[in-house]
């Protein structure tokens, strides 16, 4: 008898209908059935269905095999779960769902309507560790007070930029030993610095500091969530209704007053700060927040809307009032910063203007008309801040254009003579860098379109005559007056609107230049970021924004040079064995030699330097776990260098096509490799991220990555892309021009 599964004899048409109905009903089913609810009964029938298939059991077999696939077809997959947001993501996320260009305005001469926050985290109380200093080689008993006082200094790096400096290090002593000497009080033994002896104290902390690398992941882990309740208790304010993040919510640390360059204050002792000098801002709608410390009170609270700080106390060293303040990406920074930019962009319009003013007045019979015109002339071309009068006795001894001194200005430094008109500046600058370069006036930037450089020149010249060199060369105005006599072009146009405009103009028409190039597009996006980093370091060099190489990058430097080298070494021997292998020699052809072993044996040694770690209890094991764990990375090292000279070899010997491949992999990893070491040594010395912060208008950088195709996140850093996220939805061709300055 035929099968009922049988289509043997069934007409075509009936035939496609049948095949049509299992097809809808086979896709009625979504969800395949778990296994885990079979029972072991249903498992074993089956299995004995499927291996019944294999004793002609055809039709059946196929039947069962096709409803099989079916409901296997139409099983929908698991979706995708979403990646677990920690708290503080959530919280960021949040922040930037609330677009203050979009919001109305606060009412007018108010920052707030409603503001509230946790107020500000102190520290934990000094625990004093009882190690002794010694005095005349004899150990010291001190108070807590006392030995914390004696281990600020002893915390400070005998080697230093302070301490280990000839010119800092008496001043930064003499006014720490005073400070110290008044802790110490005047019936003390201790009377003279030179038989003071840290060195116990010291050995202490470094001590310490080994101690702490110890740490495990718990513990790293636990130090985390700690630092992050913190955060979600005081590094929050509501505003307005919505979430902003706090800035600077960590009371400042008591210790030794360092400051810049050779600050006369340096060495002096910042005393606790206590929640009664604190002074607190909130709407009177707002809880007052519980003061953290017990038995103490806030100083005061304040309802001022017309003040952005949240908190504001007084330090004890150059008696200034400190604010705790909304982050850097919060909307009262982006609304300030749009302010500036967009000031500084309507001086596009009355650039022309000012500049045919100041000229007009540099042949000037007035002195303080002449100098009013060669020192605007002076902030324009030369990008120099106004300066200002200091007690050098308080602060450091930084200028600006207005107090620069004869002592500050060099003519004709190389001693050519003739009609040579350069003038080499040098003089501390804002936060004591040193500002050194050689202006040459008679120079074609500075004299064509009517540049007047020459007349700037002669006037400098005249200014100097007949005075000493602690004399001020522009002694017939102050920077008062020079702020006024701006404001008579533009409301509040100062020296500081000229940098931002000098700023954004420069790069703005350095990076146009670039894009005008017939090989512009030919340039890979990593070619065009290099190519923005020239226009950013010549915006740097124009504001003197300058660093001190540090060790590490020297380090990194050196360490990119030796790869370097060895790429192209391996270059040439990459070429040599393409040279054997067209010739059809095989011998002395040079492979990789076996690294397991030793990766594995770094890989080993960081493994048990991890157990040493969550196994120490005292000191000493924690100790020698540091030093284990030391010993072992510096092992990964060698092992990770070692892969790396013999990375372009093969375990065997190669084909050509794979030496063809492995030299043009490697030329490219050489091309890439200069570019980067030419960008971090061109650098090294300019700081590129002041003018991106501070003076550069942040969408001209957004417009020019729109244009060209350059990922923002190669320009900018988060922190950057955070601050300025009021800029990102600028168009490709955006412009810094005096339109954008109508816009606020």
């Amino acid at each position: 008898m035929a099968s009922d599964d049988s289509d043997d004899d069934v007409p075509v048409g009936a035939l496609k209908k049948k095949s049509t109905h299992k097809k809808k009903k086979a896709k009625a089913v979504k969800v395949k059935p778990d296994p885990e609810l079979f029972s072991s009964s249903t498992k074993k029938r089956q299995s004995s269905a499927s291996h019944g298939s294999s004793n002609g059991n055809i039709n059946g077999s196929t039947k069962k095999a096709k409803v099989k696939k079916e409901e296997g077809g139409a099983t929908k997959k698991k979706p995708k779960e979403l990646k677990k947001l920690e708290k503080t993501e959530r919280l960021q996320y949040a922040m930037q769902s609330f677009l203050w260009w979009n919001a109305e305005d606060p009412p007018p001469g108010c920052q707030w309507g409603t503001m509230e926050h946790a107020g500000v985290s102190f520290q934990e109380p000094y625990e004093p560790h009882g190690v002794k200093m010694l005095y005349n080689g004899e150990p010291v008993e001190l108070t807590p007070v006392q030995e914390e006082a004696a281990t600020f200094f002893a915390a400070m790096d005998p080697d230093g930029m302070h301490l280990g400096n000839k010119k800092t290090a008496p001043i930064f002593i003499k006014n720490y030993f005073k400070d110290f000497r008044a802790v110490l009080g005047s019936k003390h033994k201790i009377k003279d610095f030179k038989k003071c002896d840290f060195g116990p104290i010291r050995r202490h902390l470094n001590e310490q500091k080994i101690i702490r690398k110890a740490i495990t992941d718990e513990e790293r882990k636990a130090n985390k969530e700690d630092r992050n309740q913190a955060l979600f208790k005081f590094g929050y304010a509501l505003v307005d209704g919505h979430l902003e993040r706090v800035g600077n919510y960590n009371m400042e640390l008591p210790g030794a007053f360092r400051g810049r360059g050779e600050h006369p204050k340096m060495g002096k002792l910042k005393s606790r700060v206590m929640p009664e000098q604190v002074f607190l801002n909130v709407s009177e709608c707002a809880r007052v927040p519980p003061c953290p410390v017990p038995g103490h009170a806030w100083g005061d609270i304040r309802h001022d809307p017309q003040v952005q700080w949240l908190a504001q106390w007084k330090e004890n060293i150059n008696n200034q009032v400190k604010y705790m303040q909304l982050a850097a990406q919060s909307s009262f920074k982006g609304k300030s910063d749009r302010s500036k930019y967009n000031k500084a962009a309507l001086l596009c319009k009355n650039i022309d203007k000012i500049r045919k003013s100041y000229k007009s007045h540099l042949k000037s019979k007035n002195m303080e008309t002449r100098q009013l015109a060669t020192a605007t002339w002076v902030i324009d071309r030369l990008a120099l801040r106004v300066g200002g009068e200091k007690d050098t006795d308080e602060e450091a001894d930084t200028v600006g254009c207005c107090s620069l001194r004869l002592e500050h200005l060099h003519f004709d430094p190389n001693e050519e003579g003739g009609d040579n008109r350069e003038i080499e500046l040098e003089f501390l600058g804002k936060d004591s860098m040193l500002y050194k370069q050689t202006i040459d006036f008679g120079a074609a930037m500075y004299n064509e379109n009517n540049g007047m450089g020459n007349q700037v020149y002669a006037n400098l010249k005249d200014f100097c005559k007949k005075k000493k060199k602690d004399d001020q060369v522009f002694e017939s105005i102050t920077p008062g007056m020079l702020n006024t006599h701006l404001k008579q072009f533009m409301d509040g146009l100062s020296a500081k609107v000229f940098r931002t405009y000098n700023a954004s103009k420069t790069l703005q028409d350095e990076l146009r230049k670039t894009e005008e190039l017939t090989s512009w597009k030919n340039l890979t996006p990593a070619q065009k970021v290099v190519e923005y980093n020239n226009a950013n370091r010549e915006v740097a060099i124009l504001c003197n924004h300058q660093k001190t190489p540090s060790k590490a990058q020297e380090t990194q430097l050196e360490t990119i040079g030796t790869k370097l080298k060895t790429l192209k070494n391996q270059k040439k021997i990459l070429k040599a064995i393409l040279k054997r292998l067209n010739k059809g020699e095989t011998k002395g052809i040079p492979v990789k030699k076996n690294e397991k072993k030793m990766v594995e044996a770094a890989a080993t040694a960081v493994a048990n330097a991890k157990k040493m770690k969550e196994k120490a209890k005292t000191n000493a094991e924690k100790i020698a776990a540091t030093e284990a764990d030391e010993k072992a990375k510096q092992q990964r090292r060698e092992a990770t260098e070692y892969k790396f000279t013999q990375a372009h070899l093969w375990e065997k010997i190669p084909t050509k096509e794979q030496v063809v491949k492995r030299i043009t992999t490697w030329t490219a990893k050489i091309v890439k490799m200069e570019m980067d070491l030419k960008h971090k040594d061109d650098n090294k010395e300019v700081s590129l991220g002041t003018s991106k912060i501070n003076y550069m208008d942040p969408r001209i950088s957004v417009a020019w990555c729109k244009r060209n195709e350059v990922p923002i996140e190669k320009i900018f850093s988060k922190t950057l892309r955070d601050k300025f996220n009021w800029a990102m939805a600028v168009a490709p061709d955006w412009e810094f021009n005096a339109d954008v300055g109508k816009q606020d």
